[in-house]
């Protein structure tokens, strides 16, 4: 029972990390800020439903399950090391190139743009 509710905790938390995520893609004025938002709420959004796949398959293999539990705790916990890395490593690339397409960030006093200038 215990176990029971901390997967529906970290599903609960990793759902909404998600869609707060989405919100903030719909919301936000520009590439920059809607970037940080997905990148860091889908991000820590896939390390909590994760964290509630793995404490299932906790679960379930201390209950007497077999090893097919392992195997998708392994898959899943590959899966989260290259989510952490390829969101970081995909939102720098969009930035960047965003910046050296001359899109400007809104709202913001751009210091670098000064600074190659001179």
């Amino acid at each position: 029972m215990d176990a029971e509710i901390i997967i529906f905790i970290c599903i609960a938390i990793g759902l909404l990390a998600c869609t707060l995520g989405v919100a903030g893609i719909l919301r936000f004025p520009d590439v920059y800020t809607r970037l940080h938002a997905e990148t860091k709420l889908t991000t820590f959004g896939s390390i909590f439903l994760c964290l509630g796949i793995i404490a299932y398959v906790l679960s379930q293999y201390l209950a007497g399950g077999d090893a097919q539990y392992i195997v998708l705790g392994l898959h899943t916990l590959l899966a989260l090391i290259a989510l952490a890395f390829t969101n970081a490593i995909g939102a720098h690339a969009i930035s960047r190139a965003a910046y050296r397409a001359g899109i400007k960030p809104e709202g913001v006093v751009d210091r670098l743009s000064e600074v190659e200038q001179k």
